[in-house]
Parts: C-alpha cells; sequence; structure tokens
C-alpha cells in the first residue's frame, strides 16, 4: 500500500509539473488584457459594445492611469454617429476625460508617482479599464474629490471658466445667456457666474428641469419656445454674453439679443442630433438656418462672435499651459466651496448605451458618468454587452427609434 501511494504521489506531482507552465502564461495574458467600450462603426447604439483589448503601456513622457470614472459628453454621440469634422478611422475607443490612479508613467516622466489620483484628458480612449495619455494632460486632483467628481470636472469647468473669463471677459454686473442650462456644461456655467458679483444669468431648458435646476439661474425659459422676447422683457437692451451650444436658428436669435460690446460663443452643435443615426437633412437645416454673419454688420453693433473647441485647443493647437492655468483656478474655487461637479447618475461600461441615450434625450442634469467598477443593472447586461466577434447587430429602422420607449436606471 505504501509503494502503491507514493506511486499516486509521483503521478501527480508529474501532472502538476506539466500544467505548471501553463499558468504563468494564461495569467499574463489576463494582466494584460483590460476591458473597454469600442465603437465599430459609425452609426447608432448597436455600434457600441463592450470587449477586451491589449491593455496600453506609457511611452516617454506619458501617465498610465488605472480608469476608475470616464465623462460622457454630447459630443460622444455626435463622434458616434460620425457627425463630426474628420472623424477617426473606426473601430475605436470613444471618450476624452477620465479620472483615476497613476499606476505607472513612462521614462522622464516627472511630476507624477505611482497612487497619485488624477484627472486627464484624452485624445479618445477614455472608456477603458487603463489609459495613458501625455503628462500635460494630466491633473492631480483634491483628496475630498470624488472619481465621478473629477471625471464630471475636467472638459465641463475647464470649457465655461475659459469661455467666460478667457473669451468674453466676465465681470460684475453683467448678464449671461446659456443654452441647456441643466446640462453638464450649463451647470458649470451657472456655478462659475455665482462667483462674480451681481451677475445675471438667462437659461432654456426642457420643462421637465426647470423645478430642478431654478435655483442655479437668474431666470429659466422652455427651450421649445421663443425665448427672445421673453428676455426682453426683462432687459431690454438684451445681454452681455450668449453661451450656444444649439447653432442654427439659435445663432441669429443669439446676436440679435446682444448688448453693444457683448459676446456670442459657439461651442457646439447639438441641433444637428436628431436621431440615432446621422440625419443629413438636419444638418442641412441646422446650417441652412444659420445666419450669416456680415462683418461690416457686427463693426456697425459693436458686436463679438467667437467658437469655442477646448478638444481642438489641446490636442491641436498647443493650448495645454492655458489649460494647466483654468485648471488651478477651478481646483481653487473647489477647494473654497463655491463650485462642485454635478453628477447626473454612474452607469457600467456595459450600460454605454443606455446612458448615451438619456444624454440624448436631454434627460439628464448635470453629468453622466462611466463607472469602470460598478456592476450593470441585470435588465440591461444583456443588451448593453458584446453582440459577437464583429460587435454587430441587426440595424433598427429610424423610424422606430423616436417611439422606443427606454427606461435607463439612475444610480
Amino acid at each position: 500500500m505504501a509503494k502503491e501511494g507514493t506511486e499516486i504521489a509521483e503521478e501527480t506531482e508529474q501532472m502538476m509539473d506539466q500544467k505548471e507552465p501553463d499558468n504563468p502564461v494564461c495569467a499574463v495574458i489576463d494582466s494584460k488584457e483590460m476591458r473597454a467600450v469600442v465603437l465599430t462603426g459609425f452609426g447608432g447604439l448597436n455600434k457600441l459594445k463592450v470587449t477586451k483589448k491589449p491593455m496600453p503601456e506609457p511611452q516617454e513622457g506619458e501617465v498610465k492611469i488605472r480608469v476608475k470614472a470616464c465623462g460622457l459628453n454630447f459630443l460622444d454621440l455626435m463622434v458616434r454617429q460620425g457627425n463630426i469634422d474628420n472623424p477617426p478611422k473606426t473601430p475605436l475607443v470613444p471618450g476624452f476625460e477620465c479620472s483615476g490612479i497613476v499606476e505607472s508613467v513612462g521614462e522622464n516622466t516627472k511630476g507624477f508617482e505611482i497612487g497619485d489620483r488624477v484627472m486627464a484628458f484624452v485624445n479618445y480612449s477614455a472608456w477603458a479599464e487603463v489609459v495613458c495619455t501625455p503628462l500635460d494632460f494630466v491633473h492631480k486632483i483634491p483628496d475630498d474629490m470624488t472619481f465621478p467628481e473629477a471625471a464630471a470636472f475636467s472638459m465641463n469647468f475647464v470649457a465655461a471658466y475659459m469661455m467666460l473669463f478667457e473669451v468674453a471677459n466676465l465681470r460684475e454686473g453683467m448678464s449671461v445667456l446659456v443654452h441647456s442650462a441643466g446640462g453638464a456644461v450649463g451647470q458649470a456655467v451657472s456655478q462659475l457666474c455665482s462667483t462674480v458679483p451681481n451677475v445675471t444669468v438667462f437659461g432654456t431648458a426642457s420643462p421637465f428641469k426647470h423645478e430642478a435646476i431654478k435655483h442655479s439661474v437668474t431666470h429659466l425659459f422652455d427651450r421649445n419656445v421663443d425665448y427672445v422676447p421673453e428676455v426682453k422683457k426683462i432687459s431690454p437692451d438684451g445681454v452681455d454674453i450668449v453661451l450656444d451650444c444649439l447653432c442654427g436658428e439659435n445663432t441669429g436669435k443669439g446676436l440679435t439679443l446682444l448688448k453693444p460690446m457683448g459676446t456670442y460663443i459657439l461651442y457646439g452643435s447639438s441641433n444637428m442630433v436628431t436621431g440615432e443615426t446621422k440625419s443629413f437633412f438636419s444638418f442641412a437645416k441646422s446650417w441652412w438656418q444659420v445666419e450669416k454673419v456680415n462683418p461690416i454688420k457686427l463693426y456697425e453693433e459693436n458686436k463679438v462672435i467667437a467658437g469655442f473647441s477646448l478638444l481642438n485647443l489641446l490636442f491641436k493647437q498647443g493650448g495645454c499651459n492655458q489649460v494647466k492655468t483654468a485648471v488651478q483656478k477651478l481646483l481653487s474655487l473647489y477647494d473654497q466651496k463655491k463650485i462642485k461637479p454635478v453628477v447626473d447618475s454612474l452607469w457600467a461600461l456595459e450600460e454605454v448605451k443606455e446612458a448615451m441615450q438619456r444624454i440624448h434625450d436631454r434627460g439628464n442634469i448635470g453629468k453622466l458618468i462611466l463607472d469602470v467598477e460598478k456592476s450593470p443593472t441585470p435588465l440591461m447586461a444583456n443588451d448593453s454587452t458584446e453582440t459577437s466577434e464583429a460587435g454587430e447587430e441587426e440595424e433598427e429602422q429610424e423610424g422606430d427609434n423616436d417611439n422606443k420607449e427606454r427606461m435607463p436606471f439612475i444610480q
């Protein structure tokens, strides 16, 4: 019996020795992969899937971040549709901002250490468990700032700050008109205006948001009605600053409302998005409704018209130092408890379709956040995870989209 037991033990050891070499390999493979949202092609929600991708490693001058939260913006919806100038090639990982913990740094990367809590701008690829981005796009966050707050902070507050203070030169006693006042940028604008004495904020928003945001603006109007006469009833001379993320017919209305020495800033074109997929009719209609600007008229009326794209400033025009200065000033305001990002809801990566539908429906008040560590709601998990190797599903008829009920889960 002893001999038989010895033989069994030796056989077991041999079997373990044979399997042992395979285990480290599997472990290496697993550790080098990450979950990410992938856009397989331009179009509807069915073009999004969550899948495994190789984990990036930091190059020289880059920071590797273990992502905790990602911001979702209306621009991401336009990217999904291919409704932007010079869209990148697909497949790609969407997303331009995230927050998390520094996991490693590349060579000649100074200023950050492993374990630092940070927020970062990313030129795509933010909607993943791990990102690598140049150190100039990474900013440390306060200890009391949560990761969802940090992901809601970078793009929206920086854009709002630079438009108000760098472009329009907001000062005491001025008036501001902001569209989509209930959105993330709109809420950031309202908070920043409150840091300057006697600033009057006019806002437009969907009626169902009015109760929730009525204390953040001075005067609130239904986005579906003509707000120009309503504004002029209160301020016959108009307003000093117009912040327009809609475009189309609102461009002409905004210029009409400007006081002499006033500034109109276009920073988006959400009116071009109507259905789930890109609509050439909506694009043409919005373009046609834009009032043709006569420079001589601007000169005679002492009005300024400007545009602002934070991502172009960062990634194409070398504006990192300007953005760093804005971030430092904003974090100072945060430390003073004068501003605080408004987070609408948290969504798992697998719930990205539902989150994107919510922002398409203009249902959010504040920022939608993809929480990388959040588990998907069971009712949504089957619908939003990877559908096939190619990530394709049967195309829906666009005409059915408007009638399709969606019940997004709000954390």
